[in-house]
C-alpha cells in the first residue's frame, strides 16, 4: 500500500503532475478517448519530458508496482487496476525534416499535427482512419494506414525510438543500436517498454483522391460481391475499405443517415481525378448511392474519407484476419451483420490487407497480418441497455467467421484481451516466442502487465 512518504517521492523526482484518486486533476489525468474505460490507478503521473517517464518506471519498480501508459486512450481496450498509469500527452515534441523526408515527435503527439506541419511541405506519414489517434500507440501496434497497401503498415518505416525499459532506463534504439528490442517494440505493443520519442520516414504527397459512397443497407449482398471482385481490378496505389453501419441517430452522423442501416465504401488514391474515376466507376455503377463524396481531396481533409467519430463515446470491439472474402464467408457475415438480423453493431469492417502490407519492412520487426487477405473488425456501444448484447453480438460473430479467419489478429483491431491464449493470437507463433523470451530478459518482474500484454518464458532456477 502506497504512504504519504512513496507519493512524496515521486513528485519530488519528477516535473509533471501527481495525481490520486481524490485529486481534483485525477479524472482528467486518467480519461480514455473509450469512455466505456475507466482506469483506476493507484496514482497517475502527468509526464512532461521523458526523464519523467523514466523516473516513474524507477520509481514504481522499486516498489513492484505495476506501469499502465496512456497518451489518448482510443486503445483503451481493457481497465488499468492499482499501480501506476503514465500519462505522456504533454509530450509534444515535433520536428520534421523535408530533406531527408522524416517526422520525429514525442508520445503525445496526434496524427493531425503531424499532418498539419508535413502536408504543406508535400509529405505524408503513414496514419490510420482518424488522425485523431495518438502515433506512438498506433505505430508500435503495428499501425495499419489509409495508404498501407501503397506503402505498408506504419512499423515498417520507423527509423528509430527513445524508449524506457522496465529497468527504468531511458535508450535510443534503431535497428543497429539493440536491434532486437528495436524490432519487437515494433509491433509489440509496448510490451518492453514506454516510448516516449519516435522516429519515422514520411512519403512525397502529390495529387491525391479520397471519399466514401454510401449505399442502401439492403443491397449489402450485393455491393460486398462487387466490392470483392472489384478488388482484383485495383492498383496497390488505391486503399479501399467496406463497412456495415448501422447509425444511431447521434450528432456525430449526418443528418439525412441518422437511424439507417447501410453500406460504406471507403476509398483512398495516390492520383488525380481522372484515374480515380474511372476505377470507382465499376462501384458507382451497383444499387443507388445514398451520398458519394469521393473525388479530389485536400489531404488535411482525410479524416472524412472513413468518417470516425471526432469525440469519445464508450465501445468495445473485436477482430480477426479473413484468408478470404468468398461466397460462403459472405453469406455467414451477412447472416450475423447483414440485413434482418437482430445485429447490434455499430460497425461491420472489411480492410482489405495485401499490396505492400503483404510484404516484410524495411526493417525487422514484430507486425503481424502479412499473409491476411482481410482485416474483419467489428464494433459497438458499451452501454446500456446495448452493452451486453454487442458483447454477445461480437464473439457469435468472430466465432462463426472463425473457420474462414486465418485464427490471428492485428493486435491494435484485437479488441479487449483475454486469457493468454487470446492475446497470443496477435503474433505468429515464432514471433511469439521470441517476445516471451524477451519480456523474460527486458521485463522479468512482468512491471509492464497492463493491455495487451504477454507473459515471459518461466524461469527454471
Amino acid at each position: 500500500m502506497l504512504v504519504t512518504d512513496d507519493i512524496q517521492a515521486l513528485s519530488d523526482v519528477v516535473r509533471g503532475p501527481v495525481a490520486l484518486p481524490d485529486s481534483p486533476e485525477f479524472a482528467a489525468e486518467t480519461f480514455a478517448f473509450n469512455a466505456a474505460t475507466v482506469h483506476r490507478p493507484d496514482v497517475v503521473l502527468g509526464a512532461s519530458t521523458a526523464q519523467d517517464v523514466a523516473a516513474g518506471v524507477k520509481w514504481a519498480a522499486e516498489r513492484r508496482l505495476p506501469v499502465a501508459v496512456q497518451s489518448t486512450g482510443h486503445g483503451a481496450d481493457s481497465v488499468v487496476e492499482g499501480g501506476l498509469l503514465i500519462n505522456t500527452r504533454r509530450l509534444q515534441g515535433l520536428h520534421i525534416d523535408p530533406v531527408e523526408r522524416t517526422a520525429r515527435v514525442g508520445a503525445g503527439v496526434k496524427w493531425r499535427s503531424v499532418l498539419e506541419a508535413s502536408v504543406p511541405l508535400g509529405l505524408v506519414g503513414l496514419h490510420g482512419s482518424s488522425t485523431d489517434v495518438g502515433v506512438v500507440g498506433y505505430t508500435v501496434g503495428g499501425g495499419l494506414p489509409v495508404l498501407g497497401r501503397a506503402h505498408g503498415f506504419a512499423a515498417d518505416h520507423v527509423r528509430s525510438m527513445e524508449v524506457v525499459t522496465a529497468d527504468g532506463a531511458l535508450r535510443r534504439i534503431d535497428a543497429e543500436a539493440e536491434a532486437e528490442l528495436f524490432a519487437l517494440m515494433l509491433g509489440g505493443k509496448g510490451n518492453f517498454g514506454i516510448v516516449t520519442e519516435l522516429e519515422f520516414s514520411l512519403f512525397p504527397l502529390g495529387e491525391f483522391y479520397g471519399g466514401g459512397i454510401i449505399y442502401p443497407g439492403a443491397d449489402a449482398a450485393l455491393i460486398l460481391a462487387a466490392f470483392r471482385d472489384w478488388l482484383a481490378t485495383l492498383p496497390d496505389d488505391a486503399s479501399p475499405s467496406i463497412s456495415l453501419l448501422r447509425l444511431p441517430d447521434m450528432e456525430f452522423v449526418p443528418g439525412p443517415l441518422r437511424g439507417q442501416f447501410v453500406v460504406h465504401l471507403r476509398f483512398a488514391l495516390l492520383g488525380n481525378r481522372e484515374v480515380g474515376d474511372a476505377l470507382l466507376a465499376p462501384m458507382r455503377a451497383i444499387s443507388t448511392p445514398l451520398m458519394d463524396t469521393a473525388g479530389p481531396m485536400d489531404y488535411l481533409d482525410v479524416d472524412q474519407i472513413h468518417m470516425d467519430p471526432a469525440d469519445p463515446l464508450p465501445f468495445t470491439a473485436g477482430g480477426a484476419l479473413l484468408k478470404d472474402l468468398g461466397e460462403e464467408t459472405l453469406a455467414e457475415l451477412l447472416q450475423h451483420t447483414g440485413e434482418g438480423s437482430d445485429c447490434p453493431l455499430l460497425l461491420v469492417e472489411i480492410r482489405p490487407l495485401g499490396g505492400a502490407l503483404a510484404r516484410e519492412g524495411a526493417v525487422p520487426n514484430a507486425v503481424s497480418g502479412r499473409d491476411a487477405a482481410f482485416l474483419l473488425f467489428l464494433l459497438g456501444f458499451k452501454m446500456p441497455p446495448v452493452a451486453e448484447a454487442v458483447t454477445a453480438s461480437i464473439r457469435s460473430t468472430l466465432a462463426a467467421m472463425a473457420p474462414h479467419s486465418t485464427g490471428f489478429t492485428l493486435v491494435n483491431f484485437h479488441g479487449e484481451p483475454g486469457d493468454e491464449a487470446d492475446r497470443a493470437r496477435a503474433w505468429a507463433p515464432p514471433v511469439y516466442e521470441r517476445m516471451r523470451a524477451a519480456k523474460s530478459s527486458y521485463d522479468p518482474g512482468n512491471l509492464l502487465r497492463f493491455g495487451h500484454t504477454i507473459t515471459g518464458v518461466p524461469s527454471l532456477g
